[in-house]
Order: C-alpha cells, then structure tokens, then sequence
C-alpha cells in the first residue's frame, strides 16, 4: 500500500517545491507521512465544503492547488474558515496538500492543463522558467594524466547534462610551456629551466552549485603545483519545457480556423460552469491561429502578450484598465473565464498521473465543488 511520504515525494517530483514562488507555502500542510494512503480528493481550494466532501466520502488525503496558509496566523480555532477545514481534515483522519505556483508552470501542470483541454498543439511557455544554473571548466592536464583528472572532476558532479553522466571533451595534445621560479617544487621539470610539456585541454560542463567541489577535486588530482584552468559562467539558453503560461497553435475546424465566438463557446464547453461565465473583449470574428493562456491571474502577462504572435489571450482576473489597455492597441482579443474554473482543468490530468503512478492501490477523486466565489449573475 501507498503511504503518504510515498504520494508526497511523486507529487514533489512532478512539481518541485523548489521551483515554487518565493511568496508561496506550498507542499504538505496536516498530516502523517508513515500513514496509508488509499483514497486521495483533488480539489482547487481547501474550503470547509471541500474538507466535509473529503470526510463524507474518507479520504485520507486531499490534494489542493491553493494554500491553507497562505499567510501567518496565530490560530487555528474552528470558528474561522480555514481552522474548521483544518479540524474537519483532522477528525476525519485525512492529510492536506499542496501545489501552487510550483504545479502552475511545470510541465502536466495547471497553465499546460488549461491548453490541452482548450485543444491547443505545439505548446511552449510564455515565459520560459530559468534553467539551473551551469558553468564550463576548461584545463590544461599532461597527457597521462588526463584520465585521472577527468574522473576526480566527474566525481565531483562535473560533466552531468540531463540524463547522462561524466560528459566532458578533450581536445587533441598541444604543447604546454613554463619555467619554474625559486619556491616551487615541480612534478615536471626544473627551477629556473623552461619545460616543454605534451598537454590536453578537458572541458566539462557542471551545475554551479558544483563549482567549488569540481575546482577542488580537480585541484587535488592535477599534477601540477599550479595548474591552469578556468570557469566560465554559461548562459541560459531559455529552451526549459518549463515556465508561466502556455503558448500553442488552435487547430482549424472543418469550415477554417475558428472565430474568436467560436473558440470562447469552446472554452465554455471544456471548462465546468460557473455564474460569471466566459468574458471577451475584442473582434468576435476574428480567426485564432495562436493562443496565449495562463491559468489564474494573468493580466501580470498582457505587455508579454502583447509583442506574441497570438490571436487570443485566455486568463482569469482581468480588471477594466489593464484589459482596457490592452484592446486598444488592438492586440490580441481577450478571454476571461472564472480563476476556480481554469485552474480545475488540472485537477483531472493529476488524477491520471496519480492513477498511472499507484495503481489500483489507490483511488481518486476529483471534486466537483464549485468553489468560485461568484454564485450569481443578473
């Protein structure tokens, strides 16, 4: 059987914590990790409703995308909101989740949700997430000893590319100069006398955080009293599958490509209802080749937008000058939908994840709670 350590550390592994805003409280908020996980509710918000569906039905985790505390409190008392979803999850045995910003730009996360069921292809991010950090280290090593160097360095965490391994390149054998002054003790020839030595030059690519390790374990294994070497910072190449938003081409229906009208009534019927409904400003009959979307709050995204070869931006929370603004530059048109609804588009390729990762061993649930906050519209 599952048990939670073993459901958190997948969860963690799709959307790292560390990939988080640093504003965000994300990961595990009540719960036992030894505990057995059998029955697992996945919903938007950890709303009191939410916590007695997932008591009514004994769940013994809930998986939310937005946080119980999302700022400090001081209590925990049911006679607020959040304190009795808290004691209705702990009475009733069930843990709680969460994955926020780190579930919003990943790849199966919400803003890649959000596309894929609007029927969008050939997605990249709005805003490409940042790559780890790397450098380059280049030295100079005589050619018997470019072996151990390359292992001590490989060791360290130098040559580690994706899924492969002690990668570095050695170019072929040049000739290396020096003459050793009063003080130094030479492996290779004497004070005073210039040395000519057959030398290679290995270059390795390592994660920066590796830098001091790499230098030193290379350091340690060269020959040389004072060897020579460099590190050179790399630049990111902005290529991540990772990052805000999504950007992918609509696929044109049998008559041509679709309407402005006739893509918002398509995001109506793939996004679960709510009071406020589907928003749009901009030329109805409008073709849309390319879509722009971020699920959530995107107007932080509009002046991204507005230089992207897109026809539509799809976000939530849009207010009237930004949106305003944004129209009369008669840049793409605008597709406002409910902030629960678009972010609930990911609640079902999770389940499927979770499916696939635990078997029959483990049951989910998708909770079908409206929780927007809007219940009407005159």
């Amino acid at each position: 059987m599952a048990t939670l350590e073993d459901v958190v550390a997948l969860v963690h592994d799709w959307y790292p914590p560390a990939t988080a805003d640093s504003w965000d409280a994300v990961g595990l908020v009540l719960g036992d990790p030894s505990s057995t996980v059998r029955r697992i509710l996945l919903a938007v918000d950890p709303a009191p409703a939410v916590a007695a569906e997932a008591r009514s039905w004994k769940a013994d985790l809930v998986i939310v995308h937005h946080p119980l505390f999302l700022k400090g409190v001081t209590s925990v008392a049911a006679t607020t909101p959040k304190g009795r979803t808290l004691h209705t999850l702990a009475g009733a045995g069930a843990a709680l989740l969460t994955a926020h910003t780190n579930a919003d730009q990943a790849v199966g996360g919400v803003s890649e949700s959000l596309a894929l069921a609007l029927g969008l292809r050939d997605l990249a991010p709005i805003i490409p997430a940042l790559g780890p950090a790397r450098d380059v280290i280049t030295v100079f090593v005589p050619v018997d000893a470019a072996a151990p160097v390359r292992a001590a360095m490989a060791e360290a965490g130098a040559g580690r590319i994706g899924d492969y391994e002690a990668a570095s390149f050695t170019s072929a054998p040049g000739e290396g100069r020096f003459r050793p002054l009063d003080g130094a003790q030479p492996l290779i020839g004497e004070v005073g006398e210039l040395s000519v030595v057959e030398e290679v030059r290995i270059e390795a690519v390592l994660p920066r955080s590796r830098r001091a390790a790499v230098v030193a374990a290379m350091l340690a294994a060269h020959p040389y009293e004072e060897p020579a070497f460099d590190v050179t910072e790399m630049a990111d190449p902005g290529l991540e599958p990772t990052g805000t938003g999504r950007v992918g081409s609509l696929p044109p229906g049998p008559d041509g490509p679709l309407t402005v009208r006739a893509f918002a009534e398509r995001v109506a019927e793939a996004l679960p209802g709510t009071a406020g409904g589907v928003r749009v400003a901009g030329d109805p009959d409008r073709d849309v080749r390319r879509v722009a979307v971020c699920g959530g709050a995107g107007d932080f995204l509009l002046d991204r937008v507005a230089g992207l070869d897109v026809d539509v931006y799809l976000t939530s929370d849009l207010r009237h000058h930004p949106a305003a603004e944004f129209v009369e530059k008669q840049g793409p048109a605008l597709v406002d939908v409910a902030h629960w609804a678009a972010e609930w588009t990911w609640l079902p390729v999770l389940a499927e994840r979770l499916r696939a990762a635990l078997g029959n061993d483990v049951e989910t649930r998708v909770s079908e709670i409206v929780t927007d906050p809007w219940t009407m519209r005159l």
